[in-house]
């Protein structure tokens, strides 16, 4: 009996350690990496967000843009502000639960309700119309705001994007892990942070493999933020209940009208592009795709270029997408970064490569 209490009160030290050591790790996290926006309360949600006015003689319209699972605003900011800087409004923001904003009452239901958050700060912002962009797990909250709100949609580029059934619906065991009442929560609250932080290098190597991770990208773009036990569960809640949302709402993607691209790349490790990229296409009229070799999940930052060419393209400039996309693919042809211990996903033998 005395040993199962010695084990008892073990477990129980280690777990008021890790719990500890999250709430620190946590404290030290928010003070590297502080909001840079402003805040505005969406429907419950405190929205946190940057706003960049429209210059006085914009030459395209505004843009918004969704940033995926694990990221917040910066991700996309740094890459694609200083090549749209005096040329556009733009807005990006942290999606609700990520970053700085707060998940709010109804941002766990599926990426519909984020995209009407997206509506109702846009119309807190005075956005009447945008050019819509997103990335993975953005994507699918992109083809929400496409379908929910196309009076207020101008245009739609997803790069990399998450959007349709994948074989199997699985994804990493650990965001199942998190969405179960009570385990999640202790989970998260104690091993997410020490787990997450050993783990972050190679995970950042497999996202962007097989192209070369931009120095110090985790800490510029704030990547630790996720690692914060609400924001990790956040994160978790979106991801886990994807694969649900898209059973229902990709056969409805032909409702979209918009003039929409598809930005990817051949050897992204993180989604099914065979899937995702080609099925967008397949079911938006009118949609084209923009398939770069080489390339792996983070065309944003390998190839700002190119989404920069979607967006002028979407907003009625006469861009020849494909010419662009061979010129990043002379850029990255003998990039094989993280190719030795990041697999490629298997693309299901019934899924075609587009040529």
């Amino acid at each position: 009996m005395n040993l199962i209490y010695a084990v008892l009160a073990f477990l129980m030290a280690l777990v008021f350690s890790l719990a500890g050591v999250t709430r620190v790790g946590s404290w030290l996290i928010e003070r590297r990496n502080p909001p840079i926006g402003e805040f505005a309360d969406i429907n419950g949600a405190r929205i946190h967000y940057v706003h960049v006015p429209a210059p006085a003689n914009a030459e395209l319209p505004p843009i918004v843009f969704i940033h995926g699972a694990s990221a917040n605003l910066r991700d996309q900011m740094l890459p694609l502000r200083p090549l749209l800087d005096r040329r556009a409004e733009m807005l990006f923001f942290d999606r609700p639960g990520h970053g700085w904003s707060g998940r709010g009452p109804g941002n766990n239901e599926d990426p519909s309700a984020q995209a009407n958050t997206i509506a109702a700060l846009m119309d807190r912002l005075g956005m009447k119309k945008a050019v819509i962009v997103g990335h993975s797990f953005g994507g699918a909250v992109t083809t929400a705001f496409g379908r929910e709100h196309p009076d207020k949609t101008l245009g739609l580029v997803f790069v990399s994007p998450a959007t349709h059934p994948w074989p199997g619906g699985a994804t990493s065991w650990y965001y199942n892990l998190t969405t179960m009442p009570v385990v999640g929560w202790l989970f998260s609250e104690t091993l997410t942070y020490p787990a997450g932080t050993l783990q972050m290098a190679d995970a950042t190597t497999c996202v962007f493999s097989p192209n070369k991770v931009p120095n110090n990208y985790a800490g510029e773009a704030s990547i630790p933020l996720v690692l914060r036990p609400s924001a990790f569960r956040a994160n978790a809640t979106d991801v886990a209940g994807l694969y649900r949302y898209a059973l229902g709402a990709a056969p409805h993607y032909a409702e979209i009208e918009a003039p929409t691209v598809v930005i990817s790349g051949d050897r992204d490790k993180v989604v099914y592009a065979h899937i995702h990229s080609v099925g967008l296409v397949r079911d938006i009229a009118g949609a084209e795709l923009v398939w770069v070799h080489n390339l792996g999940h983070k065309p944003d930052w390998i190839a700002p270029d190119l989404v920069v060419g979607a967006i002028e393209k979407v907003a009625g400039k006469d861009i020849d997408l494909q010419a662009l996309a061979k010129t990043v693919e002379a850029r990255i042809a003998g990039d094989a970064y993280g190719t030795d211990r990041c697999a490629d996903i298997k693309v299901p033998q019934a899924e075609l490569a587009p040529t």
